[in-house]
């Protein structure tokens, strides 16, 4: 079980989640921040045989 690091974009905090098998990146996950509860999205890019990860808040 791997874990991924995700930097709210809103709150600026930092949580930790666990990471999708690489067969199934790339993905886009819709997920809360575990601090402030704020939806966000997740975007997982394979890179070789590392996985990038960037959040984004949730538009309304």
């Amino acid at each position: 079980m791997d874990l991924i690091e995700i930097l709210c974009p809103t709150c600026f905090e930092v949580f930790e989640i666990v990471s999708p098998p690489f067969s199934e990146i790339p993905a886009e996950l819709d997920y809360d921040c575990e601090v402030c509860c704020s939806p966000l999205i997740i975007d997982l890019h394979g890179n070789g045989d590392e996985i990038t990860v960037q959040s984004r808040a949730l538009s309304n």
